[in-house]
């Protein structure tokens, strides 16, 4: 089973991840940027979901981070609808995709299955 880590400040969207993705993948989770550096270092996950806007490390600087400890790595970044010029930010630094929230449960299912 694929693992996905989901790194988000808030509780609420972490536990909505994990309601859609736990049937099909082994999902773990991390609260800040840092947090999901480390765990990567440890033992990296085949795909991370990550929120863009959190706080001390935002989602720009932990994707660079990220992909310096796995250039492989496939990063899908969480961000709000006023925010996807972010998420095009984030894919030209080596995200794979992105996914908006609110969630849509079958598109999250769809770019997660796209990238494992």
């Amino acid at each position: 089973m694929k693992r996905i880590l989901v790194c988000d400040d808030e509780e609420g969207i972490r536990e909505s991840l994990k309601l859609i993705l736990e049937k099909d993948y082994d999902v773990i989770f991390a609260e800040t940027g840092d947090e999901a550096i480390r765990k990567t270092k440890i033992s990296p996950a085949d795909i991370v979901i990550m929120d863009i806007k959190m706080p001390k490390k935002d989602g720009l600087e932990t994707l660079k981070e990220l992909k310096k400890i796995s250039p492989s790595l496939k990063v899908i970044i969480a961000t709000g609808y006023k925010s996807t010029d972010t998420a095009q930010e984030a894919i030209k630094l080596g995200a794979s995709d992105y996914i908006v929230k609110p969630f849509d449960k079958e598109n999250v299912i769809k770019v997660v299955k796209k990238h494992s």
